[in-house]
């Protein structure tokens, strides 16, 4: 199947297998819409298509347009996400042609990855309407204020599009973004992501401004990718070729900077690289109100696009678990191939959903030798992906990381909390942890809770595991089933 054609196409998708819910009541994007949407989300309930937006007219807004992960990997033609991590290594893994056959067949390999390469194209829908700047087109949209004490209205799934133009290599990166007046935004890019280091690449060169779009709205192949943790220098425009399985058209906008063809609304404008602003408060992922004490980078617009009948896409945040838990899984889920490749020890791995994906990693490894427990955290940490993560506990490769009750089993009867737990004090954290003393500078904890090897514990070996006798469990199955049989 061909991948979706744009978020219009995702939402007919959703319609048609039953996955979506039209709302014709009046509704506001300030706190109504983003209440409905957490709520419909904790539920277990479908997308939604708001139809009747208060102020804004033949407005539409689409919402939790990600509820789980069989919609999203069969939204993408996918049995299971892991299939696109497996695309990502086909470069890496392909055997080396020696006979015709094999080169007949490494010929289609490279055919197969130049088709996820992204082509330029002169058509874009969403140049149907164009707004200037002066006519203030940020008041026009109907972002989201998504809790009561946030400091305004918000663009809570932007992909901000930025280019690094010595290597022009583009960037697709969802970061939220403040709306200050009609046209005037503060974009939230931490200091460990890919905008963010356009932004001091720009200041280094001693340039005042940097061209940068902003879209919302678009295929779910190319929405994933923006959330994706894809380590620079990787070119996200071919990344989402590969999640999609077919490479995506960019349109080059007046500034320069090349957005996905399909999107349903562009914001073109500049960063001022020295115009920076305080920022938030804004209820975000880890369930608390963020106010970050270092300010972030103005964008000024310079004009919007929009196809007619737009639709508005906007997610939600707050405690767990909420849309953003569902695109951690997958990313979990496309990532792990490879974290297989790199560290081919480990077995499984668990972000918690409660563990707001930065919080918490649970690994099981096949553990061959002393220490490889803290030999697996500390590579995970040196790892784009995992590097901000702030606790990871690692199991033996019997111990199923999903299953909560035997990794709390593990960790209480395999830790000893004197020589299996490291700290890493005073390191690079997530910039939205609450529980750090400054922004994006905190600690990191690991837990080995495998069985440990007579090497690590003075060669004393390990007890051995219980285990029940077969012939006995044999003979008492009979009465076994008669009981259960008379419980239900």
């Amino acid at each position: 199947m061909d991948p979706l054609k744009d978020l219009r196409g995702y939402i007919d998708w959703l319609e048609y297998n039953g996955k979506l819910f039209r709302v014709k009541d009046p509704v506001s994007p300030i706190l109504e819409i983003p209440a409905i949407l957490r709520k419909v989300m904790y539920a277990k309930g479908p997308s939604i298509l708001f139809e009747n937006i208060k102020g804004f007219e033949k407005w539409r807004i689409a919402g939790n347009l990600f509820p789980n992960l069989s919609t999203l990997s069969s939204a993408l033609s996918v049995n299971k996400l892991e299939e696109i991590g497996e695309r990502l290594l086909e470069p890496v893994n392909s055997p080396l042609p020696s006979g015709l056959l094999d080169k007949v067949k490494a010929f289609g390999e490279i055919a197969k990855l130049s088709s996820y390469i992204p082509k330029k194209t002169s058509k874009a829908y969403f140049t149907e309407n164009v707004m200037e700047k002066e006519e203030d087109p940020l008041d026009k949209i109907p972002f989201f204020k998504t809790w009561p004490k946030d400091g305004g209205r918000y663009g809570t799934f932007p992909i901000v599009v930025t280019m690094d133009e010595e290597k022009k290599i583009i960037n697709m990166g969802v970061y939220r973004f403040m709306i200050i007046d009609g046209k005037r935004g503060v974009i939230h890019w931490q200091i460990h992501k890919r905008g963010s280091i356009v932004h001091m690449n720009a200041l280094e060169s001693g340039k005042e401004e940097i061209p940068v779009a902003i879209v919302i709205g678009s295929d779910p192949g190319t929405m994933l990718t923006g959330v994706s943790p894809v380590p620079y220098p990787i070119d996200k425009a071919l990344f989402a070729g590969m999640i999609r399985g077919k490479g995506i058209e960019l349109y080059e906008l007046d500034n320069g900077i090349m957005v996905p063809s399909n999107s349903e609304i562009v914001l073109e404008g500049v960063v001022k690289t020295k115009e920076l602003m305080e920022e938030g408060p804004f209820g975000d992922h880890w369930g608390y109100y963020d106010k970050p004490l270092e300010k972030y980078p103005l964008f000024q617009i310079n004009k919007a696009y929009f196809r007619s009948e737009p639709i508005y896409f906007g997610s939600v945040t707050g405690l767990p678990p909420l849309e953003d838990a569902v695109l951690g899984k997958a990313i979990e889920r496309i990532f792990k191939p490879i974290i297989n490749f790199l560290l081919p020890e480990v077995w499984e791995i668990n972000y918690p959903v409660e563990g707001v994906f930065q919080g918490m990693l649970i690994v099981s490894i096949k553990k061959r030798y002393p220490g490889q427990a803290k030999k697996v955290m500390n590579a995970l940490w040196g790892l784009a992906q995992s590097s901000l993560t702030k606790i990871i506990i690692v199991v033996d490769s019997d111990i199923d990381p999903n299953d909560m009750g035997k990794v709390i089993w593990s960790v209480s009867s395999n830790t000893n909390p004197e020589r299996d737990i490291l700290i890493l004090p005073y390191s690079h954290s997530d910039a939205l942890d609450p529980s750090n003393d400054f922004p994006s500078f905190g600690s990191k904890l690991g837990i080995d809770a495998t069985r440990k090897l007579p090497e690590e514990r003075n060669g004393r070996p390990w007890p051995e595991l219980v285990k029940e006798d077969e012939k006995v469990i044999e003979a008492i199955e009979s009465i076994y089933k008669n009981i259960i049989k008379l419980k239900k």
